[in-house]
């Protein structure tokens, strides 16, 4: 069995291969740059591999909240700055210089919440009923405050150059569960910051990156053949991997086609697996109601978080849901209290039913977006916060991580990370550790160089491993 860090492949590219699976679209990864890599190495690329020591966790679930939520208002309680409401600072943004403005108190209360009384906005009843479970990570940062940038640096570790993505990394290490499944699965991705790139695999084989699903579609696009019932189908499946394998007989140092060989039957696999793994009808009512997918406000974002556990029992590694409109520069009391409406009782109920069935011990659900928001109030009605790249929160649950606490803090009003600093690179280092992998040796060798997901950066977080 292959370890995830011994695999250094040689890569150029090339086109060398359409698809003619009518009906198949993307899921034949038709053209699919791969690489001048060891045959064996794509015989089976998503067949599960050896961690470099033993994982806490087996699967990721990414709950990614785009537009940069405000910290000050969900998970990090600044009395000090509640205090100092109104007064004019003066603070520095990076690239767009100090600016001066009037600090604004948070804009909900915070109450003591589980045994552990780790303060929670009153915007998260539910959620607070698993502080327990918690590790609030209050010390985060990252390199920059504009949208488009923090989203990719969030998802692949660069600002400045098209990587892979951080799911795609996992599943080229790790592999996955399940033959019939992707290893990598995004539910209704944010398109405007980052779009395809915060999913896909670049320069690693097309078999890592990750398999989109738009709930509002109906899920994968393309996913049934409209021409053809399963035995014809089959039939000439048969007959493409018939000319694929000969081809590949006379072409011994060619592996990509093994690749585009295991692709066609992953794609043949997912037409059945797939609708029936997404398929919520199976689901009692009571666990659809648990979810909050009989009420308008929470429908949407509980389908997605209902879906990601059934994936993640299916046996796929890693696990992304995404929810947008969290860029309130006004408006921030109804538009918080709006979003947080929407994913207060579905991830409440995502985490006690990974529990009840005893999944969140190795299961990592981490929750954030790309940064937070300034102490400062914006525009006239201080209704409203400025970005802020330099300090903000995110929070883990399960997959190893302590629970109950607080890690890092920024400043008294919560402008700048000061203790417990956690920034980009790090995240993705804990979150590999966390997987059973050395971010050091999790390489890939692309254009004379080893590249990885931290780059040649990044510090475990040591202190939230349980």
């Amino acid at each position: 069995m292959k370890t995830c860090g011994d695999i250094y492949v040689p890569r150029t590219r090339r086109d060398f291969l359409q698809s003619t699976a009518a009906g198949f679209g993307w899921l034949a990864f038709a053209g699919l740059n791969a690489s001048n890599a060891r045959a064996e190495a794509f015989r089976d690329p998503l067949a599960a591999k050896a961690p470099h020591f033993a994982p806490r966790a087996k699967r990721v679930i990414f709950l990614f909240m785009q537009g940069g939520p405000s910290h000050l208002d969900t998970f990090d309680w600044k009395p000090d700055l509640a205090a100092a409401n109104g007064k004019s600072v003066e603070m520095d943004y990076g690239a767009k210089g100090a600016q001066r403005g009037n600090l604004l108190a948070p804009q909900f209360r915070f109450n003591p919440a589980g045994k552990s009384g780790l303060p929670i906005s009153e915007l998260f009843p539910e959620l607070s009923r698993h502080a327990d479970d918690l590790c609030l990570l209050n010390g985060m940062n990252t390199s920059n405050a504009a949208h488009p940038q923090a989203s990719i640096a969030l998802h692949t570790g660069s600002v400045n150059f098209v990587r892979p993505s951080m799911g795609s990394w996992v599943v080229y290490g790790l592999g996955t569960e399940n033959q019939n499944l992707p290893g990598f699965v995004t539910i209704n991705p944010v398109g405007n910051v980052g779009g395809a790139q915060n999913y896909g695999s670049s320069f690693l084989p097309a078999s890592y990156q990750g398999t989109r699903i738009d709930t509002a579609a109906g899920g994968i696009a393309n996913i049934r053949n409209r021409r053809l019932d399963d035995d014809a189908q089959r039939r000439q499946i048969d007959l493409i991997q018939s000319m694929n394998r000969e081809f590949a007989a006379a072409q011994p140092d060619n592996p990509e086609l093994e690749g585009v060989i295991q692709s066609y039957e992953l794609a043949y696999k997912m037409q059945s697996s797939v609708p029936e793994v997404l398929s919520l009808d199976a689901e009692k009512a009571a666990v659809r109601e648990r979810y909050g997918m009989n009420d308008s406000a929470t429908e949407d974002f509980g389908a997605q978080c209902l879906m990601a556990r059934r994936l993640a029992e299916a046996g796929v590694r890693f696990i992304q849901i995404s929810k947008g409109g969290w860029d309130q520069h006004n408006n921030l009391k109804s538009a918080l209290t709006r979003n947080c409406g929407a994913i207060d009782k579905p991830i409440a109920a995502l985490l006690q039913d990974l529990k009840d069935r005893d999944m969140l011990r190795d299961t990592l659900v981490i929750w954030g977006g790309e940064f937070g928001r300034s102490p400062q109030g914006q525009n006239n009605a201080g209704d409203g916060r400025r970005h802020n790249n330099r300090g903000y929160s995110m929070w883990m649950a399960g997959g190893g991580v302590k629970s109950g606490i607080r890690h890092g803090s920024t400043d008294e009003i919560g402008g700048t990370a000061v203790e417990g600093k956690i920034d980009t690179h790090d995240l993705h280092a804990t979150i590999l550790h966390l997987l059973g992998i050395e971010h050091t040796k999790l390489t890939y060798r692309y254009a004379g160089r080893d590249f990885r997901l931290t780059d040649v950066y990044g510090e475990v977080a040591k202190e939230i491993i349980a």
